[in-house]
């Protein structure tokens, strides 16, 4: 297993989240303050950069969860790129891909947000 690094890259209302390693319920505190930084500069939409994810279990799908939730409740969107096809069978599998949009790409990712 390998740590989570969250890199945050702002562009206006959307932030980019690239999380890179592992997501497992350890990963707790770094994605959630990752998030809350961004929703504090006014980001309204996130996306959640997976092209460097090596590894994400069940407690990694239960923080996307509880991440989703957090989002909702605070009028924002969460947007998924970058993931490969065994983690998109997973976000259908969970049903993950009804309330996170997923793209191809970074760039369709920020289209969709509307900026």
């Amino acid at each position: 297993m390998s740590a989570t690094v969250i890199e945050l890259d702002e562009q206006g209302p959307v932030a980019i989240l690239h999380i890179s390693g592992d997501v497992t319920s350890a990963s707790e505190t770094d994605l959630m303050a990752g998030y809350g930084l961004a929703a504090a500069n006014g980001a309204t939409a996130v996306v959640l950069d997976f092209s460097k994810l090596e590894y994400m279990n069940s407690g990694g799908i239960g923080l996307l969860v509880t991440l989703l939730v957090r989002a909702q409740r605070a009028g924002g969107r969460l947007i998924a790129t970058g993931l490969s096809e065994h983690y998109r069978q997973i976000f259908s599998l969970t049903r993950l891909d009804e309330a996170i949009e997923i793209h191809d790409d970074e760039a369709a990712a920020v289209a969709a947000a509307g900026v």
